[in-house]
């Protein structure tokens, strides 16, 4: 019989795994060649280019908070014992960590991006609203699905690229609301009701794994029982965590939406079809 571990044992886990250091020097290198903090040959950046403090501060805390989520004992009972544990995990990789990661970018970094054709008419396509949506949902379901989440939990390499999609769909899913460009933002009034939209489908998954009376993943089954939970238990907290919490970040950029369009109103400039981008210089 499997032993269950100790509070002393579990807080020792933190990982150093080699492909997180690594990507987190990556992201952290391509953010500052982005915006200007690293020698590019023939390139003379502008101010826009560059990050205020708030930005710079946002996004080493989305760096802090992706290094907590993937290194922390939070990775290790997620992996091992709790699918509650995992959907926390999940839920910061797909919704917390991209909005971070989106609000630390300064607009003029991203003009370079919109003013090749191709690329602009790739990333309308994939971050048109409707298209978002889908992707999110869809990536959040299949990995979901019982056969391919127990692969996740027994092959590493499988487990990275779901990881992965979460952390692209969430990026894709935030960025008609926080695209650094900001007059290729939607409306308020849009950007309520799209925000409004997204937060049913994770509702309806959380739905289910609260009222499903069959744990549905068998690692978690076989796991040792962390704490006296149960495997059943385990998952209904976890879609009661998909339900409620996995909803907040959403919910929350509704309420301060909210706000500044009572306060300033909704900028009547403000373009929400793909074809506005081709009015940028």
């Amino acid at each position: 019989m499997a032993v269950i571990p100790s509070w002393s044992w579990l807080v020792t886990r933190w990982s150093l795994e080699p492909s997180i250091i690594l990507g987190l020097i990556a992201v952290s290198a391509a953010y500052l060649y982005l915006c200007g903090h690293l020698p590019r040959r023939g390139d003379a950046r502008s101010v826009a280019a560059r990050p205020t403090r708030a930005q710079l501060a946002l996004f080493w805390t989305s760096q802090a908070v992706l290094a907590i989520c993937l290194m922390s004992p939070l990775d290790a009972v997620s992996d091992t014992y709790l699918f509650s544990a995992h959907m926390i995990q999940h839920l910061v990789l797909a919704s917390v960590w991209p909005a971070l990661l989106l609000l630390s970018i300064p607009e003029g970094a991203m003009r370079g991006l919109y003013s090749r054709p191709r690329v602009a008419q790739v990333v309308t396509w994939v971050t048109f609203p409707p298209a978002a949506l889908l992707i999110f949902n869809t990536d959040l379901s299949i990995w979901h699905i019982p056969s391919w989440y127990d692969l996740t939990l027994t092959d590493e390499n499988v487990h990275i690229v779901e990881h992965l999609t979460f952390m692209a769909a969430g990026i894709l899913v935030w960025w008609p609301v926080l695209n650094p460009v900001r007059r290729l933002r939607l409306s308020y009034a849009l950007q309520e009701l799209y925000l409004f939209a997204n937060l049913f489908p994770m509702m309806a998954l959380g739905i289910f794994y609260s009222f499903w009376q069959h744990p549905l993943y068998a690692p978690y089954i076989a796991a040792p029982r962390l704490w006296g939970i149960s495997a059943l238990t385990d998952q209904k907290i976890g879609g009661l965590i998909m339900w409620m919490p996995g909803d907040i970040p959403f919910a929350l950029a509704m309420l301060i939406i909210g706000m500044r369009w009572l306060e300033y109103g909704d900028p009547s400039e403000r373009v929400t079809a793909a074809p506005a981008v081709e009015a940028l210089p």
